[in-house]
């Protein structure tokens, strides 16, 4: 019986994609496993394992972890989902790692400092010479990684993410309901996500509104996103909605007019998907690995400038009326599928094994 562990120790931080990635890959994995053969525990913090299933088994992640992590001596693959971890198992190097690589984020954020970027690289790189094997979830990131660190001989293999299923739409009585339509963003709200770009596209739509879902992680960008829309006029029109329930999200998504992703520093972009399943206009940064998940059914910001995103956005919205793109757009995104992603990561691991 092989013994593989998924570490979901990154569960600890709610409504950020990486929680989801790790929601939906173990579902998904526990159903795809030969259980005459193999076993799938979870690494998770306490937090989280009600989410993943109280029935399935778990070694509950702690802090101290990071100086000294259990024994392991029963298991066989440690899967690592979040590239700058901490916890992976030193002392017993008889375990495999799989490392999944997100994104090298870091190196795009101008406020970090060369000094803090090549810290974070040499984390990076300790990580990697520690796997035996590597996933990147887009050719953006793999390429990146390959520019930037030294993976040696170790097999990589490119595994986008599938799609959170937006069941079950609905507004509780605390929700805030538009009542003109809308466009719809969300992301954790740092500067790398760029919404403040967005705000001239409210200039040219006194019908519209810009409504942000999200973390609200860097108080300073959030007072930046305020009162550039203050100093703008359409702050009337912005609305910035915190983190919200799934049921929420996926009635924010089925009732868009369209979905807007402006970010500068993308791994993949799970939303990117989820708007894909209900057809909605997608409307983009050509930055990092945008364009890879849009593909042909989306459009691009080539440039934040005003008056171009504003061209782009009312030609964008004609194509797709004209063009009836809705039906590509969802068949687009019925290739980011879970169960799929889940045969492909099952495979790495058997070859591992």
């Amino acid at each position: 019986m092989n013994k593989i562990v998924l570490d979901c120790e990154r569960m600890k931080y709610a409504d950020t994609g990486i929680y989801h990635y790790c929601l939906n890959l173990g579902n998904h994995l526990a159903g795809e496993l030969d259980t005459r053969k193999e076993k799938l525990v979870f690494y998770a913090p306490e937090s989280a394992q009600e989410a993943l299933g109280r029935s399935n088994t778990f070694i509950t992640q702690h802090s101290l972890h990071k100086f000294l992590m259990p024994t392991l001596g029963s298991y066989d693959l440690w899967h690592s989902t979040y590239q700058m971890t901490s916890y992976l198992p030193e002392r017993n190097r008889r375990i495999k790692v799989l490392l999944t690589i997100h994104d090298l984020n870091f190196i795009y954020d101008d406020k970090k400092t060369e000094v803090k970027k090549s810290k974070h690289l040499k984390h990076l790189q300790a990580n990697v010479d520690r796997s035996d094997a590597i996933i990147c979830i887009s050719e953006f990131c793999k390429k990146d990684l390959l520019k930037y660190c030294d993976t040696g001989n170790r097999p990589i293999y490119i595994i986008h993410n599938g799609t959170n299923l937006l069941n079950n739409p609905g507004l509780s009585s605390h929700s805030y309901k538009p009542s003109n339509r809308f466009l719809f963003s969300i992301g954790v709200i740092t500067r790398k996500k760029n919404f403040h770009s967005l705000l001239p596209l409210l200039q040219q739509d006194d019908d519209m509104e810009l409504l942000i879902a999200g973390r609200e992680d860097d108080t300073e960008y959030l007072n930046y996103l305020m009162d550039t829309a203050r100093d703008l006029g359409v702050d009337h029109k912005l609305r910035i909605l915190g983190s919200i329930s799934e049921n929420e999200k996926a009635w924010y998504f089925e009732n868009c007019y369209a979905f807007t992703s402006p970010s500068t520093a993308e791994g993949f972009c799970m939303p990117v998907a989820e708007a894909m399943s209900v057809g909605k206009p997608l409307f983009l940064s050509n930055k990092t690995a945008l364009p890879e998940i849009g593909g042909n059914v989306a459009f691009y910001f080539s440039d934040f400038k005003p008056s171009q995103m504003q061209q782009t956005f009312t030609n964008g919205m004609t194509l797709y009326k004209e063009t009836n793109m809705k039906d590509a757009i969802k068949k687009r995104g019925a290739d980011f599928c879970w169960e799929k992603a889940a045969r492909e990561y099952l495979d790495v691991y058997r070859s591992l094994l």
